[in-house]
């Protein structure tokens, strides 16, 4: 087991939620990255209930997203020049920062519906942070398949 496997990298990240009713809602998404799980990101978003709401991306998703539209199913990201905010007119709550590039994730479940903006910068920033931990491309090499099997095998 390679030593990076260990190594947690995190990073609070400033997104914004749009809403139907033509406002943005600011709001802080904590960023999660395992060396043991190499190929997802975790984004817990607090949206002001008592438990964040997590979701888990796959990494090569979030990386491919800041280049052109991507996903399938229940999230879909893709990049903007800038925050719809700008482009729309649309009220921001609390002043956040429109400035900049955006990453677009939108996703989907039972429940709803949901479309956040992240300065694609600092989401560039952090993905660079997890390919020093594990470099694109070699995950596999950081997964323990004995230690899976046995763990998916105590689970059936």
């Amino acid at each position: 087991m390679n030593r990076s496997s260990s190594t947690t990298i995190s990073a609070e990240m400033g997104l914004r939620l749009v809403v139907p009713q033509q406002t943005i809602v600011p709001l802080v998404a904590s960023l999660y990255y395992s060396g043991s799980d190499p190929y997802a990101v975790r984004m817990a978003f607090h949206v002001g209930t008592d438990e964040p709401v997590e979701w888990i991306f796959a990494r090569d998703l979030l990386a491919a997203g800041l280049e052109s539209r991507q996903g399938e199913g229940d999230v879909h990201v893709w990049p903007s020049a800038r925050s719809c905010a700008m482009a729309d007119g649309l009220d921001v709550i609390g002043g956040a920062d429109v400035d900049g590039a955006v990453l677009n994730i939108e996703l989907s479940s039972p429940f709803g519906q949901a479309h956040f903006e992240a300065p694609a910068q600092a989401m560039s920033a952090f993905l660079q942070r997890t390919y020093r931990v594990v470099p694109a491309g070699k995950e596999s090499a950081f997964i323990d398949i004995e230690t899976e099997l046995t763990d998916l095998l105590k689970k059936a």
